[in-house]
């Protein structure tokens, strides 16, 4: 090749290696969504809505897989191993805290504490109370405008 001439454009192999795993939840939500039981109503059945989220993610599968082959490869970013570890301590949190009886709201002020921090918030008791504001807010919602239930703990148990 000569200076000015194009250069070759490469596949993006990440672009491929996201496009390929979404469609394959595309397939797998699809496939879940035709074993659910359960009588349609007026034409829509429980699996409408699975069905929907699977074309949608097919969608973006292709215009990945599109993108991939045609598109300009983005810059990538590095990896900060601090935040990740972070986030996965929170939902390690999370789910201890729900498997010990914690309960919803403080395993989701955790998580919620923990993601602000790997997001480089440095007030982690402020943090704290919003998680547990937010997470009050979401048990009130499910629990008791959908009467959804969530893991419940000392301080659900008083709601």
């Amino acid at each position: 090749m000569t200076p000015g001439s194009p250069r070759a454009h490469a596949a993006d192999p990440a672009g491929i290696v996201v496009a390929c795993l979404l469609l394959g939840l595309a397939a797998t939500v699809a496939w879940d969504a035709g074993t659910l039981q359960g009588n349609a109503t007026y034409g829509l059945g429980p699996s409408a809505i699975p069905y929907a989220i699977a074309v949608g993610l097919a969608v973006l599968a292709v215009g990945n897989l599109i993108t991939a082959f045609v598109g300009p490869r983005p810059a990538r970013e590095t990896i900060d191993p601090k935040a990740i570890l972070l986030i996965l301590g929170g939902l390690i949190a999370l789910m201890g805290v729900i498997a010990l009886g914690g309960g919803f709201i403080p395993a989701t002020a955790a998580l919620f504490a923990a993601t602000a921090t790997a997001f480089g918030r440095r007030t982690p008791l402020t943090d704290l109370a919003i998680g547990a504001a937010l997470g009050l807010l979401i048990f009130l919602l499910f629990d008791k405008a959908l009467t959804l239930a969530l893991p419940a703990g000392p301080i659900e148990r008083l709601l």
